[in-house]
């Protein structure tokens, strides 16, 4: 069985997907653009970039019962792996205990211009 998760603390979906879904205990969240959900607007840089990022993903996690500490998969995509030290660096705030598994790439562009966006994957 599969139940939509859906938060005002994390920016509505821009297309036809849900924010998350549960199945079978397993949390599935769509990629995370670094969008402020209070007012839409996004951080400048790729440090406040990812911060929002993982912060929208926490909105997320937490609707869902759940905490950075259940991430077992990341995917990190950067529109300049240049920034990857960068994006480490906050990335490493959020998961402090054991890491999740993670891949990153850099892709030609991302939606509204951002410079990372982060999916992930949590269990409980």
């Amino acid at each position: 069985m599969k139940k939509v998760i859906a938060t005002e603390n994390a920016p509505k979906a821009v297309g036809p997907y849900s924010q998350a879904i549960e199945a079978n205990g397993i949390l599935y969240i769509s990629g995370q653009i670094p969008v402020v959900p209070a007012d839409g607007s996004v951080p400048e840089g790729i440090v406040d970039q990812t911060r929002q990022s993982l912060k929208n993903i926490g909105a997320i996690l937490a609707e869902a019962g759940m905490d950075y500490d259940n991430v077992v998969k990341t995917t990190v995509l950067l529109d300049d792996i240049a920034d990857f030290k960068a994006m480490n660096d906050v990335y490493a705030e959020f998961f402090t205990g054991d890491k999740p598994a993670r891949a990153c790439y850099q892709v030609a562009a991302l939606p509204m211009g951002v410079k990372v966006e982060i999916e992930a994957v949590a269990v409980k």
